[in-house]
């Protein structure tokens, strides 16, 4: 058995590296934001009505901020460090808004590793066009 299967696919505490990192991008469209709005309950209408959008700071409909911070779950979960990781804490700091046609790179990277704890820390940002719209720090627990 490798050190994969052993951990459920994901990689080992002792295989994971300080600045290991994984990207993972998606464009944001008018059924993402109606399905996160339907699963989460948030129906705030600058998400959600073009009319009542065109009166706000961005003059159009924004995307929730979970949806494009939900990437950093999906990289974790499939890519760094992969199935069997749990999340510990996860800080989110939004910069800009993201728009219905933004492509949205989330971006995860290993800041440090306490083996004994079997805690790994991550830095973690998504940008739209090479500027960040969220920053932040996640630490997740690996088996």
């Amino acid at each position: 058995m490798n050190k994969l299967d052993a951990n459920l696919g994901g990689l080992s505490i002792h295989d994971i590296c300080i600045d290991m990192s994984a990207s993972y991008s998606q464009t944001i469209t008018d059924a993402d934001i109606k399905a996160f709005a339907g699963l989460s309950g948030d129906n705030n209408p600058v998400h959600m009505s073009d009319e009542y959008a065109i009166d706000s700071r961005f003059k159009k409909r924004i995307a929730h901020g979970l949806i494009s911070a939900s990437f950093f779950s999906a990289l974790f979960g499939t890519r760094l460090p992969g199935p069997g990781c749990v999340y510990v804490s996860q800080s989110l700091n939004f910069k800009r808004p993201v728009f219905i046609g933004d492509t949205v790179t989330a971006t995860v990277t290993v800041e440090s590793i306490d083996v004994d704890k079997k805690r790994v820390v991550f830095n973690t940002y998504c940008k739209v066009n090479k500027k960040i719209v969220i920053d932040g720090k996640a630490e997740l627990f690996i088996p």
